[in-house]
């Protein structure tokens, strides 16, 4: 089944760059949006989380805030 995937990222976040590189890694397709440049994006994600803060990702719309393997694995169905 294919997961619904979106990255909350800025093009200066380290942690960004590390998650986006592991979902590479796991062959995960995702949409990333650039919260610097989409205020409407960043107003959206901090009503859904509660966290302005990124790395975010919603996988199938439920939000995992930072790059949290442990929870980006059980979603994913990363072994």
């Amino acid at each position: 089944m294919s997961k619904n995937v979106i990255v909350f990222s800025t093009p200066t976040c380290g942690w960004c760059r590390k998650l986006k590189e592991y979902l590479k890694q796991n062959k995960i397709t995702f949409k990333e949006i650039d919260v610097s440049k989409d205020t409407n994006a960043a107003r959206d994600m901090f009503k859904k989380s509660g966290q302005q803060g990124v790395p975010q990702m919603w996988i199938n719309n439920k939000p995992v805030v930072g790059f949290n393997r442990t929870e980006i694995d059980r979603l994913l169905g990363i072994k």
